[in-house]
C-alpha cells in the first residue's frame, strides 16, 4: 500500500544519510536497521555465538601473547632506533628535517613487512584505525563563516588542539565562534563565504591549523622563508604519519627523533614556535593537562632526555594551555591544569579563554562625576573574574577629555573603590599612555588607514548617515600627515581638522563608518597640562591601551555591541595583541537617572546636598542610605555577566539588603517604665 512504500523510502534516505555520515544517524546515534522479532532474534544469537568463538580464541592465544607482544615491542624499537639515527646522521648531527613518514622514522614498507612476518605466528602491535578520509557533511546544520563545531564527548586528542593553538600564535583566536554539539562526527570550521554564499566546510585538525595560518598577519608564519616552510611542511607530514600508531611506539619514535633534531636546538624550526612544533605536540595526545603530561613523561623516562626537555616546555607554553582551556571549555571546563578554582558563584558565566593565573581585567573609569550603582556593577564583575581566576585587575583612569575631567572627580573614583571593597593591583592612566598613541595615529596615517577631515560636525553626521565619503577620503599620506601635526601644534587652523579612520562608509554598523580618532583640544589637562594640544578618543585609546596593558578580557556594557567590530578593527590594523571582549548588560533601575551629565545638573542647581545624598545612585549615595556591601554583590552577581537587559525595581534591592542586615542585627524589647500593666504568672 502507498503507507508501506512511504515508510520503506523514509528508511532507505535514513539508512543513506548514515553512510555518509560515518554510521551516525540524525539522531546522533549509531543507525540501526529495523528488523522484525524473528530478525531480531537471530541477530542476537548470532551474536552470541560470536562473542563465544571470540572468548574461546582469546584464552587459547592468552599464554602466548605477552611474550610475543613483548618482541614485537622491541624489534619495533629496533628498526626505529635505526631509522632515527640514520635520520640525526643525514641532518648533520643537529637535526635537519624529520624522519620519513613512519614509527619513529623506520620506513612504512620494511615495518609492513615485519608485521606481515609476526603476523603468521604473533599478534600484531596494537594500532589505531586510519583515518578516514574528511567527511564534508559532518554535521547536520550549516556552519557559518569562522564558526568552529566541536564534539564534547571528544577526547582532547580528538579535539581541534592544533587549530586552535595556531589560532591563539596568530592573534586570530579571537575570531572563531566555538559552538559545542554533540552530533558532530568531527570537528568542522566554516571558512570564508564563497561568492554564491555558501560557506565550505573545513575538516581535520592539521587542515584547519593551515588555514587559519594563511589567512592570518603575523608575519612570522605567513612571511617565513622557502626553506623554513618546507621544513615546517616536512615535520607536519611526519606528525601526521604518526597518527595510525599505537601511543606507546610512537613516544618512542618521537624520542629517538628528537634526540637527534633538538640536540643543540630548542625549536624544531628556527629559532621560535612554528606550526612543526604545535603539530608534532598533537601526534604526542597533547599531553597539555597534568594526568597526560605524567603519562608522557613516564613513557619518556630518562632515556630521551631531549624529548623530555621539549615536551615540558611544550606543556607550559601560554598558546598551548590556553588552546586547551578553549577546546576544553565547550564542556564548561575551568579546572583544565587541576588548578583549584572557586566554584562560579550563582548568576556567574564563564569566561571564554581563561586561562588561570593568567586573567588580567580593566576598570576605565571616565574621571568626569562620581561613580554610581552602574558603575559598581562593572567594577564587581571585573574584581570578581580576576580574583576567581588567580589574575589582576587594573584600574585605568580614561582621561582623554579635559573639558569634562577633573582631580575631585578621580579622587572620588578612588574612596568609591574602597567603600565597595575593591583593591585594584594597578592604578593606571591613559594619559600616560598619549606619545604611543600619537605614534599609532602616525602609523595609520602612513599606511593609508587614516586620514585628515575638515568637515563641519553636522554636515560629517549627516554624511555618515547618509553613507557619503568625505571629500577628504583619498588624500595622500604626506597631505594627511601635514594637517595632522597642524593640529597638534595648537594652531587655530588646525582646530576645524580631526582624524578619522578609513574604515567602510557602506558598512549597515555604523560605527565602521570612519569614525573620529582625534580632535584638538586646548582646555589644560588636569595631569599633562598643556603639554598636549590634542587628544585621541576613547575608540582609540581604549583598545590601543588594553592590548599594551596585557589585558586578556575587556568586560563592555552591551551598549557596546556595534563598537565591539571597531575595536577589533583597530587592533587587527595597528597589528596589536588582540583582547577577547565579554559583554554584560548594564544595570537600570525603574524611574532612576543614572547619567552622570544629569546628575551633575541636580548638584549644580542646589537641589541635592550633593553626590554623596542619601536619594542618589551614587555609590556614596546608596552606602550613606544604608546599603551592606555583601548585599550589594550578592545582588550584582546574581545578575551575572548576562547580556540580558532588565529594569530593575530598587524594592528587590532593599529586599536582599535586609536579608543580609538581619543575619548581624541585634534585637531589643523594652516595657515602658511608667504606663504598664502588671501581670501575674
Amino acid at each position: 500500500d502507498e503507507i508501506g512504500k512511504n515508510v520503506q523510502d523514509l528508511l532507505a534516505k535514513k539508512q543513506l544519510y548514515a553512510d555518509h555520515n560515518n554510521g551516525i544517524g540524525i539522531d546522533g546515534k549509531p543507525f540501526a536497521k529495523n528488523m522484525t522479532k524473528a530478525e531480531k532474534k537471530k541477530q542476537a544469537q548470532a551474536d552470541k555465538q560470536k562473542q563465544q568463538q571470540q572468548q574461546q580464541q582469546q584464552q587459547n592465544q592468552t599464554p602466548n601473547a605477552d611474550n610475543a607482544a613483548k618482541k614485537a615491542a622491541k624489534k619495533a624499537e629496533k628498526a626505529a632506533k635505526k631509522a632515527a639515527y640514520k635520520a640525526g646522521a643525514g641532518g648533520g648531527g643537529g637535526g635537519g628535517g624529520p624522519p620519513a613518514a613512519g614509527g619513529g622514522g623506520a620506513p612504512q614498507k620494511q615495518q609492513q613487512q615485519q608485521q606481515q612476518q609476526q603476523g603468521k605466528k604473533q599478534p600484531q602491535l596494537a594500532q589505531k584505525k586510519a583515518a578516514a578520509p574528511p567527511n564534508m557533511r559532518a554535521s547536520g546544520f550549516q556552519v557559518k563563516p569562522l564558526q568552529l563545531v566541536i564534539n564534547p564527548n571528544a577526547p582532547i586528542e580528538d579535539r581541534p588542539v592544533v587549530a586552535l593553538a595556531m589560532a591563539v600564535l596568530t592573534n586570530t583566536d579571537n575570531d572563531l565562534q566555538l559552538t559545542s554539539d554533540h552530533r558532530i562526527a568531527q570537528a568542522t570550521l566554516g571558512g570564508e563565504a564563497e561568492a554564491d554564499g555558501a560557506v565550505p566546510q573545513i575538516v581535520g585538525d592539521l587542515a584547519m591549523a593551515r588555514y587559519l595560518v594563511s589567512r592570518s598577519r603575523t608575519n612570522e608564519f605567513v612571511d617565513a622563508s622557502a626553506t623554513q616552510q618546507a621544513l615546517q611542511n616536512a615535520w607536519v607530514d611526519y606528525a601526521s604519519s604518526l597518527k595510525p600508531l599505537a601511543k606507546e611506539q610512537a613516544l618512542k619514535g618521537i624520542g629517538m627523533t628528537l634526540g637527534h633534531a633538538l640536540f643543540t636546538k630548542t625549536y624544531l624550526v628556527g629559532e621560535s614556535l612554528t606550526f612543526a612544533d604545535v603539530a608534532l605536540f598533537g601526534a604526542m595526545g597533547w599531553p597539555a593537562q597534568p594526568n597526560d603530561l605524567n603519562e608522557v613523561r613516564t613513557a619518556l623516562s630518562d632515556k630521551y632526555t631531549a624529548a623530555l626537555r621539549w615536551t615540558n616546555m611544550m606543556a607550559s607554553h601560554p598558546a598551548i594551555q590556553k588552546a586547551t582551556q578553549l577546546a576544553m571549555g565547550v564542556n564548561g571546563t575551568t579546572e583544565v591544569w587541576g588548578n583549584s578554582l572557586e566554584p562560579l558563584v550563582s548568576g556567574m558565566n564563564l569566561l571564554e579563554g581563561a586561562v588561570a593565573g593568567n586573567v588580567v581585567t580593566r576598570f576605565p573609569p571616565e574621571p568626569s562625576g562620581y561613580l554610581h550603582i552602574g558603575h559598581a556593577k562593572a567594577v564587581l564583575l571585573n574584581d570578581y573574574y580576576a580574583r576567581r581566576y588567580k589574575g589582576r585587575l587594573i584600574v585605568r583612569f580614561d582621561d582623554t577629555n579635559p573639558s569634562k575631567e577633573k582631580e575631585e572627580y578621580q579622587q572620588s573614583i578612588v574612596e568609591d573603590l574602597k567603600l565597595l571593597g575593591v583593591n585594584p593591583d594597578v592604578v593606571t592612566y591613559t594619559s600616560d599612555y598619549f606619545r604611543a598613541i600619537y605614534g599609532y595615529a602616525m602609523g595609520m596615517i602612513e599606511n593609508g588607514t587614516a586620514y585628515m577631515d575638515d568637515t563641519p560636525q553636522e554636515q560629517m553626521k549627516q554624511e555618515r548617515a547618509d553613507r557619503v565619503e568625505s571629500k577628504h577620503r583619498n588624500q595622500s599620506p604626506e597631505e594627511a600627515k601635514e594637517k595632522f601635526l597642524m593640529m597638534n601644534s595648537g594652531k587655530e587652523e588646525g582646530a576645524a581638522w580631526c582624524l578619522r579612520a578609513k574604515i567602510d562608509m557602506n558598512s549597515d554598523n555604523g560605527t565602521l563608518r570612519d569614525p573620529v580618532l582625534f580632535r584638538q583640544n586646548l582646555e589644560p589637562h588636569h595631569r599633562s597640562g598643556t603639554t598636549y594640544k590634542a587628544y585621541p578618543t576613547y575608540d582609540l585609546a581604549c583598545p590601543i591601551v588594553d592590548s599594551l596593558e596585557g589585558v586578556t578580557h575587556a568586560l563592555r556594557t552591551t551598549e557596546y555591541n556595534d563598537r565591539d567590530e571597531q575595536y577589533q578593527w583597530i587592533q587587527t590594523t595597528l597589528g596589536l595583541r588582540r583582547v577577547r571582549i565579554h559583554a554584560f548588560s548594564r544595570v537600570n533601575f525603574m524611574y532612576t537617572v543614572l547619567s552622570k551629565r544629569k546628575l551633575a545638573w541636580f548638584v549644580e542647581q542646589g537641589l541635592v546636598e550633593g553626590w554623596g545624598d542619601a536619594r542618589f545612585p551614587t555609590v556614596r549615595g546608596v552606602v550613606r542610605r544604608g546599603v551592606n556591601l555583601d548585599a550589594l554583590k550578592t545582588f550584582i552577581y546574581s545578575q551575572g555577566a548576562s547580556r540580558r537587559v532588565v529594569n530593575m525595581d530598587w524594592s528587590k534591592f532593599w529586599a536582599e539588603n535586609k536579608k543580609e542586615i538581619d543575619k548581624q542585627a541585634k534585637r531589643f524589647m523594652a516595657i515602658d517604665a511608667s504606663n504598664n500593666v502588671p501581670l501575674k504568672v
